[in-house]
């Protein structure tokens, strides 16, 4: 019977850190942003684009903590941007300039404080 409750009580006490995990809900790439929402959400992202914004919705934080925005070109690590999360359901974002010539195969990793990702997304920049 003992341990039986033991089992239970340690169940339980893992529920809120599986319920609460913060979890990327909504990630994407446009050429802007206006009242923190993404404008003209983009699949395929013109080499002539200048500015690149990567929109990302994140909710379960417990409290004040932060995400990192990693832009990648060919596997190089381009950028990365440290942003700060503020409550469990939080919308923030980034920009990378993109050069003409950087065209090609793109990545971006969404990782937590601990520096463990949370989403990832591939795209491409093409001439038009």
């Amino acid at each position: 019977m003992r341990s039986g409750l033991l089992v239970l009580v340690a169940f339980l006490l893992c529920l809120p850190a599986i319920s609460w995990a913060m979890e990327v809900e909504e990630l994407s790439l446009a050429r802007g942003i206006e009242q923190r929402q993404p404008v003209d959400v983009l699949e395929v992202v013109p080499a002539d684009i200048g500015r690149l914004y990567c929109f990302t919705r994140v909710t379960g934080a417990q409290e004040d903590t932060r995400i990192a925005h990693v832009w990648y070109w060919q596997e190089r690590e381009m950028a990365r941007v440290e942003l700060p999360v503020r409550s469990g359901n939080w919308r923030t974002w980034s920009s990378k300039r993109i050069l003409p010539e950087w065209t090609g195969d793109w990545r971006l990793v969404v990782e937590d404080a601990s520096g463990q990702p949370l989403a990832e997304m591939s795209f491409r920049v093409e001439s038009l």
